[in-house]
């Protein structure tokens, strides 16, 4: 059996094709072409996340794909890294729907139920290869329990861009406290 080895310089599936990857704008993560943002793929390299996005205490956030990186219009996805023995601020995403997908450690998901008729905590504990879906404006927290291993997500959002609300407590969708916005007030 023969492997084949693109000629240095050719895209590995398209050998008639440039390499564009040469030509990458590390800090964009964008090759140089005339064509329009939304008219050809985009590559953003790993060293090529963007800090510069949404936060909440006790994580930190990396974007990849958004609006100001590659002209998305419905998606955002990025990274989340939590360190080890740390809980993220209470949060929720607006209007956004989110998908996690764990990549590293054992984050734990945490979030109010009152389904019983009282509120209570839900932990949701992960490993590597687990998703976690947050439904539009649900307040909830990530938490790495681990003493010495960071916990790493991919994320992906609805939104262009990252939604973040940071919020002083948990609460049952529905049952926001005095001066929390309604969900349903803020629903698309």
């Amino acid at each position: 059996m023969t492997s084949h080895i693109p000629p240095t310089g050719h895209d590995a599936f398209h050998p008639d094709l440039p390499d564009h990857d040469h030509d990458q704008d590390h800090e964009h993560g964008t090759a140089g072409s005339t064509l329009p943002p939304r008219a050809r793929l985009h590559h953003i390299r790993a060293d090529a996340l963007d800090g510069d996005t949404a936060q909440t205490g006790g994580m930190r956030r990396f974007a990849a794909i958004s609006g100001s990186s590659v002209g998305s219009e419905r998606i955002w996805m990025g990274q989340t890294h939590v360190a080890p023995d740390t809980a993220s601020s209470n949060h929720h995403h607006g209007a956004s729907e989110t998908a996690i997908h764990v990549i590293k450690g054992h984050p734990e998901f945490v979030f109010l139920d009152n389904s019983g008729g009282t509120p209570e905590e839900i932990r949701i504990r992960t490993s590597p290869g687990d998703y976690i879906f947050v439904p539009p404006y649900v307040p909830h927290r990530e938490e790495n329990p681990s003493a010495d291993e960071e916990a790493v997500v991919v994320i992906a959002r609805s939104t262009q861009e990252a939604i973040v609300v940071n919020l002083p407590e948990l609460y049952v969708l529905g049952s926001e406290p005095d001066g929390a916005p309604d969900s349903e007030a803020n629903a698309d």
